[in-house]
């Protein structure tokens, strides 16, 4: 059996271990004054340690250590239960720039309960502060920057929009002009997306509100004045990433301008109707019209432009492409994560665009 150690020994070995400890350490008494102090303590702030032991911790240095909060820390300890209190405090000496320092005094419990002992840690947290800073700051910067770019982005579809309709008004034949304004309209609906993402610094796209902004800037530019047609959204107040969010709004877009192209003729009138809803990683996005429907199984039909980029977006996505009639009318669904619940419908092997004429 190891022979107990004496209390010299014991305050001893408690004095050297703080003198080689890493972290920067002050072991205070009850009156508190300096008992030790480790070594990485007087070289991180300068303070011969050794003139100061058996004074006033706050005689440290040239008086920088004077200061309510820490008066305030050390008495609380001294009179509160045995635990950790922490804090921060602004350090300020003439050798260098103000230090920010976090500081944490624990009341030490050891068999000798009439002399009380308070061990300080000291933290420098300037730096770490400062690099944080930083780093948030050109956070700051990049979003901005996208955010312009996106701006510019947007800016520049628009004038592609307008230069390729000014050559509509060129051209001699009504199928040129046709493809054209097609084309017009893809081209300033990609610049509608774009500028709906510069509106959120967010890496995440609430589906709610970007949807709703996607078929008000549609309405806005297809429908007009027109009383006799009607777009409606219902979404959940859900999340996608942004890339997700942009082929989504491309397939809304593409059914939707199908839809009032094609689904209400003669100046029908109805209401096209556009949905998402998810549920974890599973999601459904629906476009719904009560039109005219889709053409017969014996109707001649040739998929256009629009049919290849939904399919094509629809596989980008990883999800599956549903359509059938409504009665009246057409639905279609692009559903993600729920193959099993939801198997494709037989559809004759039509596709979305194919209804009285192509996109």
């Amino acid at each position: 059996m190891a022979a107990e150690s004496r209390p010299g020994e014991a305050h001893s070995l408690a004095l050297a271990l703080v003198a080689v400890s890493g972290p920067a350490l002050l072991l205070v008494d009850g009156d508190l004054n300096l008992v030790a102090a480790s070594t990485s303590f007087g070289r991180d702030f300068h303070i011969d340690v050794s003139e100061t032991v058996g004074r006033k911790i706050f005689g440290l240095g040239h008086g920088e250590w004077d200061v309510p909060q820490l008066h305030a820390l050390l008495e609380a300890t001294l009179v509160g239960p045995s635990g950790s209190d922490t804090f921060e405090m602004n350090l300020d000496s003439g050798f260098r720039e103000r230090r920010r320092l976090v500081l944490s005094a624990s009341k030490l419990v050891y068999d000798d309960v009439e002399n009380v002992r308070l061990l300080l840690a000291v933290t420098d947290v300037t730096d770490t502060r400062a690099v944080a800073a930083l780093m948030e700051e050109t956070l700051r910067q990049k979003a901005v920057l996208f955010q312009e770019l996106q701006h510019r982005i947007a800016n520049s579809l628009q004038i592609i929009a307008s230069i390729i309709m000014e050559s509509s008004r060129r051209v001699g034949t009504e199928e040129a002009r046709s493809h054209l304004h097609d084309a017009h309209t893809r081209v300033l609906s990609v610049a509608m997306l774009q500028d709906q993402l510069a509106a959120t610094s967010a890496e995440d796209v609430n589906m709610s509100a970007y949807l709703g902004k996607v078929c008000a800037s549609l309405a806005k530019s297809m429908i007009g004045a027109d009383d006799q047609l009607t777009l409606t959204v219902d979404a959940d107040d859900a999340s996608v990433a942004a890339a997700t969010s942009i082929s989504l709004g491309l397939i809304v877009t593409e059914l939707v301008i199908n839809a009032l192209k094609h689904a209400f003729p003669a100046r029908r009138s109805g209401t096209i109707s556009v949905g998402y809803h998810a549920t974890g990683e599973a999601w459904t996005l629906s476009v719904d019209d009560d039109g005219v429907g889709m053409p017969g199984p014996d109707a001649a039909t040739k998929p256009g432009l629009g049919s290849y980029i939904i399919e094509a977006l629809v596989k980008q996505l990883n999800a599956h492409l549903d359509f059938d009639h409504a009665a009246p009318g057409t639905r279609v669904r692009v559903m993600h994560g729920r193959n099993e619940l939801h198997p494709p419908i037989a559809t004759n092997g039509l596709r979305p665009a194919e209804r009285a004429g192509a996109v």
